[in-house]
């Protein structure tokens, strides 16, 4: 399936993806022999902005440089970073957010923010300019995902939720991998010519393209608190046991 610019500008502001990968172990191929990251898990660290991306009236890509060209930010699959900043009443607000880069990413690391007119820490990113600092402690997360930790992987994004699922061309892995990794994109605005799912992800849809119900299967889900509800009654309703869920 491909995209235009502005097709995948909407899939961040507005998609929700439900990805199915067999064999997790081929998405995940790269986590081994990883270079020490620049991370502290006890104490921000100070990175600057290198380049603000603007994707639509209110998403942007912000990429930070990392402390030389060949450091890692060392986040493993399935952490997320805390980021400092300021709100519009100039007090300190932390939030969480995850990477769309990798460790194979080297030198730098992004963030792709959706900013909210009342969002606190989206004052900040909307404020921020390149060439300024943003103040990062990591990684952080109950998530963390290891080579053949499960047979089969299910994932459902939605909006900015996608981050934690991102983290590298879903397209791409989906073409590259035609048995074992397929995304299926759902828009509640779709474009004229759309082939994906259209509305909100439903039970049927979870049943077509998802692993069944399994000990050795995991389904994670991110997205806004009522898609969160939504998916999670979906799943029970599928038998889907609360261990086969986790959601970011």
């Amino acid at each position: 399936m491909e995209f235009s610019q502005s097709h995948r500008v909407e899939m961040i502001s507005m998609a929700v993806a439900l990805v199915a990968i067999v064999g997790g172990t081929a998405y995940y191929y790269y986590v081994t022999k990883k270079p020490k990251g620049c991370l502290d898990p006890e104490n921000f660290k100070e990175f600057k902005l290198v380049k603000r991306t603007q994707l639509s009236h209110n998403v942007a890509t912000f990429r930070f440089d990392l402390p030389t060209p060949k450091s890692v930010l060392g986040l493993p699959i399935g952490q997320h970073i805390s980021c400092r900043g300021k709100d519009s009443l100039g007090e300190e607000v932390v939030k969480p957010y995850t990477p769309t880069t990798l460790d194979t990413d080297v030198g730098y690391f992004e963030l792709v923010v959706k900013m909210y007119p009342q969002g606190r820490m989206s004052h900040h990113f909307r404020e921020i300019r390149e060439g300024d600092y943003m103040a990062v402690k990591g990684p952080k997360g109950r998530f963390k995902y290891q080579p053949n930790q499960v047979r089969a992987l299910g994932m459902i994004a939605g909006g900015t939720g996608i981050t934690p699922m991102f983290q590298e061309e879903l397209d791409a892995f989906a073409i590259k991998f035609p048995n074992q990794f397929k995304v299926y994109y759902v828009l509640n605005q779709p474009p004229e010519i759309w082939d994906g799912g259209v509305g909100f992800v439903t039970k049927e849809m979870i049943q077509t393209d998802f692993p069944a119900p399994a000990s050795d299967i995991k389904i994670l889900r991110c997205g806004p608190p009522p898609m969160n509800k939504a998916m999670a009654a979906n799943l029970e309703a599928l038998g889907y046991s609360p261990q086969m869920q986790f959601q970011f």
